[in-house]
């Protein structure tokens, strides 16, 4: 798929519509809010991110970005909804972080910056493009040789429908509906794959367990719904 062309632009638009509501802890956000800690910290473990150089591709209003600014990372954070990166770009503002946020395309940029990053994190995002494939391999371009690529998405199975579309979005209320659709989700093994092939060798496949009434999230091993995967480009 061409560069310019991966991405759907109803998916855009439909987190374009929310995106005054992104820093909101009980809006349509409240479970990116509640798991992002986990997930920071679980990147922070392994990456040690205080004075390296990420990117955080799909970066929404960011939420992740500005977590990892908070540990020291020199974060760039990059996304096609103008709307999306407007509301991060007045998030700073108040959060007083540095961050260079850009209207931009993985595969784009992986042209205009190949290898410059320590690490790069893409997460919740795969399963609202049209090609992964395209943005795995933009994710390996970017990173340094020795670098990690950190990736979270859905898993496809009847456990992760009925929790994350079913659940989350019919029974609960957590997202809108049509937030995800269930055709995208990835299982590991189709994800681990596609790091192979982009060059990238897979360190860790762990599960990110939500609980929606602690409103907590938690890394360990279910990876039956959402999972993180961490992988490392040798060369």
């Amino acid at each position: 798929m061409n560069a310019a062309t991966n991405a759907d632009p109803a998916e855009l638009d439909k987190f374009g519509e929310v995106a005054h509501h992104w820093w909101d802890p009980n809006s349509e956000f409240r479970p990116l809010h509640d798991i992002n800690p986990a997930r920071v910290a679980w990147i922070d473990s392994h990456a040690a991110l205080k004075g390296k150089r990420v990117i955080d591709i799909g970066c929404g209003g960011g939420l992740l970005s500005e977590g990892m600014a908070a540990l020291g990372a020199e974060v760039t954070g990059i996304d096609l909804s103008e709307k999306a990166l407007g509301v991060a770009r007045l998030h700073l503002y108040e959060s007083g972080h540095t961050i260079d946020y850009r209207l931009i395309g993985a595969e784009t940029m992986a042209e205009e910056a190949p290898g410059t990053f320590d690490h790069v994190t893409c997460l919740e995002m795969l399963e609202h493009v049209p090609d992964p494939a395209s943005t795995v391999a933009a994710c390996a371009k970017l990173v340094k040789p020795g670098g990690q690529v950190f990736l979270s998405t859905l898993n496809r199975n009847a456990k992760a429908y009925v929790v994350a579309v079913l659940g989350a979005e019919y029974l609960l209320n957590l997202l809108p509906r049509g937030t995800h659709e269930y055709t995208r989700f990835l299982k590991p093994a189709e994800l681990a794959r596609l790091c192979r092939q982009a060059g990238l060798d897979v360190q860790e496949i762990t599960g990110l367990r939500y609980n929606p009434f602690s409103r907590e999230g938690v890394v360990g091993s279910d990876t039956d719904i959402n999972y993180l995967l961490r992988a490392r480009r040798l060369a």
